[in-house]
C-alpha cells in the first residue's frame, strides 16, 4: 500500500491509474477544471457533497476520503489496486487466520445477508478489482445462490453507511466443480443451473467466488461469519477457492487447504503479482487444531 498525507495526492494518482484527463475527471464531478486543480493542489477542500460523490464515481472508500479531506489529514495508507487501506504500516497486511479464528464470534452490527439491488451493484464493482474476474458476474445468479445460502453471501458497510465488502459464495454440484477443477469450464460460465440446495445432496462444493473487504477490521467479521459456518456444518463437503490475490494465498495455507493447479500463463495476461490458483480442502482440521 501507498502512504497517502493529502487528497491531492490520492486524486492525482486516480487519474494517472484512470487514464483521466483533469476535463475527464471534472466533468464526471460536474465542476470547474480549476476546482480540480486546487483539490490537487491541496488549496481548497471538498465539500461534503463532493465527497459522497466522489465516492460514487471513484469507489475509493469512504474512510479514506475523510481522513484525507480534512483541515489536518489523517495520514493513510491506500491501495488502488486492490481497494484496501489501513492506517499504519503495522495493519497493511492481511492477519492470520488464526487471528479471526480465535475471535469470530464477536458480532457487529454492519455486517447482514445481501438484501438489496444496491448491495450487488456494489458487489459487482468491487469484484472485478480481481483481475482474474473478466467480466460482471450475472445478478441473477447472485440471488439464486442468496436464497440457497444466505449465511455466506453477505455484505458490510461503514459506520456512515458506505458499501465495505461482501463475501459470495456459490454452492455447486461435485460435477459442476469438477468441470472447473479439471478446466473445461471456467467459473464465469456458471449459471444458475449449476447450484444446488446443498442441504439436499451429497458432498457438496462450496465455492468462494469473491470475498473482499476493505480494511482489515471487516475482513474480520466477513472472515468469522465464514469460519462459524464452517464450525458447525456437520456434512462431508469440500470448500474451493479461485484467486490470484498473493495475500490470500497465505490464508489458505494457514487454514489447510491444498492448491489444485496455477495458471501462470494467465498471470502474464493479467499482469498480476502472483498466478491465479485454484485452492480446494476444508476446514476440518483446522478447526481440530
Amino acid at each position: 500500500m501507498k502512504k497517502y498525507t493529502s487528497l491531492g495526492e490520492l486524486l492525482l494518482d486516480y487519474r494517472k491509474q484512470n487514464n483521466l484527463s483533469q476535463s475527464d475527471f471534472a466533468i464526471q464531478l460536474d465542476v470547474d477544471v480549476r476546482t480540480v486543480l486546487r483539490w490537487e493542489k491541496n488549496e481548497t477542500l471538498l465539500k461534503s457533497d463532493k465527497e459522497e460523490e466522489l465516492v460514487d464515481i471513484t469507489f475509493i472508500p469512504y474512510q479514506v476520503i475523510r481522513n484525507l479531506n480534512a483541515p489536518v489529514s489523517i495520514p493513510t495508507y491506500y491501495d488502488l489496486d486492490l481497494r484496501r487501506y489501513s492506517l499504519s504500516l503495522i495493519s497493511n497486511e492481511l492477519p492470520e487466520a488464526d487471528w479471526v479464528k480465535d475471535k469470530r464470534n464477536i458480532k457487529s452490527d454492519r455486517l447482514r445477508t445481501i438484501k438489496f439491488d444496491s448491495d450487488i451493484e456494489s458487489i459487482i464493482r468491487c469484484s472485478l478489482f480481481q483481475k482474474e474476474i473478466f467480466k460482471p458476474i450475472n445478478k441473477d445468479i447472485i440471488k439464486r445462490a442468496l436464497q440457497l445460502l444466505p449465511e455466506l453471501n453477505i455484505v458490510i458497510y461503514d459506520s456512515s453507511g458506505y458499501y465495505s465488502g461482501h463475501s459470495i459464495f456459490f454452492p455447486l454440484t461435485l460435477d459442476t466443480y469438477k468441470k472447473i477443477k479439471n478446466r473445461t469450464m471456467k467459473e464465469g460460465e456458471i449459471t444458475i443451473n449449476d447450484l444446488i440446495d446443498y442441504k439436499k445432496v451429497e458432498n457438496p462444493v462450496f465455492y468462494a467466488y469473491d470475498i473482499q473487504t476493505d480494511c482489515n477490521e471487516n475482513l474480520f467479521y466477513i472472515g468469522g461469519e465464514i469460519l462459524n459456518f464452517f464450525e458447525k456444518l456437520d456434512i462431508p463437503y469440500t470448500y474451493a477457492s479461485y484467486t490470484s490475490r498473493s495475500d490470500t494465498y497465505r490464508i489458505n495455507e494457514q487454514i489447510g487447504v491444498s492448491i489444485v493447479w496455477e495458471d501462470k500463463e494467465l498471470q502474464q495476461v493479467i499482469k498480476s503479482a502472483a498466478p491465479p490458483r485454484l485452492y480446494e480442502g476444508s476446514f476440518k482440521r483446522y478447526f481440530e487444531k
